[in-house]
Order: structure tokens, then C-alpha cells, then sequence
């Protein structure tokens, strides 16, 4: 993964889209960019909530239990935004309905088709679906001598096409599928201000807590906790600062980044001072406007800033920032 692309994708048709929607757990959000003098846009925004058990993310069975319901929230939003419907569009889903995996090889084979037996080989023994029922991608994220990461995401066909069911109702075609975390991890790297040092990013959803670190533009470490596991946040981030330092021979981060403290109870100022004090490093929240400013007469507040991140993200990252 680049600092200015990468490929963690479903689908691609070209042309690159210049709307995306991402449907979540508790809301839905639609997002578009155009091009200006000084680069992308937020040209258009809007936000919906969903009832209860609307969308309940997960690796196999019912996500989405009455796309109809979910494809009224997205109509709303597109009329919240003043949008029209689009035909076609990209499509984030949350981290929960697929899974993202690290592999590392000590040597890929030089044709494509290869890479993706070997690949898809080795998903399957973590995935609690059959891989010839999932849909896999992949991209390297790393190399070094004797040793090349890649990024897998694999996800149940049945469990994508509840959400692109959702969109398509609306009379939009979904181009390509992407998973939130990534792409708000996109959205982070397109926005110039990533650091020369290691760097954490944390996204955080109603259903679950999403860890990655990245090191020059690579990602290096992914995690993926369910809050069901009930294990808290502070948890998870000293786990990972150790792994980091053992594992990967790193210090103190250089920034930390944090996605989706909006949606928690409380607020996200205590979870940033919280981890800021544990780390020993200030947390921000992910603010897109560096990869694309926001229209004058959009205001952003924090859980827009939250919303737009991860459906930005899909749409920046094949696109050169000016």
C-alpha cells in the first residue's frame, strides 16, 4: 500500500466514482467528491441513523434482515445531502462482515492467478465460511528480504449482497466494496500529513474496535476485536503498543489517530485524553479535510468528520491529490 493508492477492493469498474455510500451499524452516510483547482471537494453529505438491528454486522448470516429499511436511510441521505441518486457508486461495509488478514510469504509467485490460490489458501483456515463461497482480495503491503506481507480481505458473497441489495434498490450500481477501517486508513494516508515515524490508527463502530499500525505508507499490524469480547479499548491499545515494540521493533508512535469516538457514550474527548496519556502521544481525530476540503457552507463537527472518513476514504484513494 502506497501512500497515495491502494487496492483493498470487492469489484472495480472504471470510471472511478465520485459517490460512495458506507452502511453501518446505527447509520448510513453518502459522500461525494469533485475535482477543483485546489484539489477534491466534499461536494455533497448526508446522514442517516438506522433503528436497532437494522444492519448487525457479521462474517455469515442475516447483516441486513430488511434492506428496505436501509434503502429508505439511504434515499433520505441523499436528499439530506441534495443529491440526486446516483447511478452508480462505491460501497463501504462495516470491518465485522469481512475479514482482513496479514500474510506473509517468503516469496510470491509471479503470476496473479497464482497469488490469489496461494492466498485465497491460506484465508481459509481462518475463515469460518468456504473460501469458494467468499470473495478475496489482496494487496502487498510490505516487503523486505526474504519476506513480502500481504493484506488479504475475504468476505461471504451472501453477506456482501445484503448490503449491495440495499443500493441497488435505490436503481444505483455498486462498482466496488470495501471494508471501513481500510479505507479510513486510506483517507489518513491521502491526507499528507502521515508521519515519518510508526503511527496507529484506531476505528472505533458500535459492534466492534479496529487497530492498525502503519510504518512509511506499509501496513504492518490488524486487529479486529468484537465489543462483545468485552475487552476495553485501554486493553486493546497497551496490547498492541507491546506487539509493536516486541514484535515489530518499534518505540513510542509518532501520531495517533482515532476514528468514530463520536458514536461512543461520553464522547470522544476522554478517549482521546485516555489514550494520549497511555501512549504518550497526542490523539487526533481523522480529519479528511486535509485530503479534501469541505464545502463553505458545510460545517463539519466531530461525528461528521467520523461519518465522512471511511466513504472518503474509498473515493480518494485512486485519485492523485493536486
Amino acid at each position: 500500500m502506497s501512500t497515495r493508492r491502494s487496492s483493498f477492493l470487492f469489484g472495480f469498474a472504471p470510471p472511478v466514482p465520485t459517490v460512495a455510500f458506507e452502511i453501518a451499524n446505527g447509520r448510513v452516510t453518502v459522500a461525494e467528491v469533485a475535482s477543483s483547482a485546489d484539489g477534491l471537494v466534499v461536494s455533497a453529505y448526508g446522514s442517516e441513523t438506522l433503528p436497532p438491528e437494522a444492519v448487525t454486522p457479521a462474517l455469515t448470516g442475516a447483516n441486513v434482515p430488511d434492506p428496505t429499511v436501509v434503502t429508505s436511510a439511504l434515499r433520505r441521505a441523499c436528499e439530506k445531502a441534495g443529491l440526486k441518486v446516483p447511478k452508480r457508486a462505491a460501497l463501504v461495509i462495516p470491518d465485522s462482515a469481512a475479514r482482513v488478514s496479514l500474510l506473509t510469504f517468503e516469496e510470491l509467485p509471479q503470476k496473479a492467478a497464482d497469488v490469489d490460490q496461494l492466498v485465497r489458501w491460506q484465508v481459509k483456515k481462518t475463515t469460518p465460511f468456504s473460501i469458494e463461497d467468499a470473495q478475496v482480495s489482496s494487496v502487498v503491503t510490505h516487503t523486505a528480504p526474504g519476506a513480502t506481507t500481504v493484506a488479504a480481505v475475504a468476505a461471504q458473497r451472501d453477506v456482501v449482497a445484503q448490503y449491495e441489495v440495499a443500493v441497488s434498490a435505490l436503481g444505483t450500481h455498486v462498482g466496488l466494496v470495501d471494508v471501513a477501517s481500510l479505507n479510513v486508513l486510506n483517507a489518513s494516508l491521502a491526507n499528507g500529513n502521515a508521519p515519518a515515524g510508526d503511527w496507529l490508527l484506531v476505528c472505533l463502530a458500535r459492534e466492534s474496535t479496529s487497530l492498525a499500525i502503519v510504518r512509511q505508507g506499509s501496513l504492518m499490524f490488524y486487529r479486529h476485536r468484537l465489543a462483545i469480547e468485552d475487552e476495553p479499548l485501554g486493553a486493546l491499545v497497551h496490547q498492541t503498543a507491546m506487539y509493536h515494540e516486541d514484535r515489530l521493533g518499534g518505540g513510542k508512535f509518532a501520531r495517533v489517530w482515532l476514528c468514530g469516538s463520536s458514536w461512543v457514550v461520553g464522547g470522544g474527548d476522554a478517549m482521546r485524553r485516555e489514550l494520549s496519556e497511555r501512549l504518550g502521544v497526542q490523539a487526533d481525530t481523522v480529519d479528511i479535510r486535509a485530503a479534501a476540503t469541505v464545502r463553505d457552507r458545510i460545517t463539519p463537527g466531530a461525528e461528521m468528520l467520523d461519518a465522512l472518513a471511511a466513504p472518503l476514504g474509498v473515493l480518494v484513494r485512486e485519485r492523485r491529490v493536486a
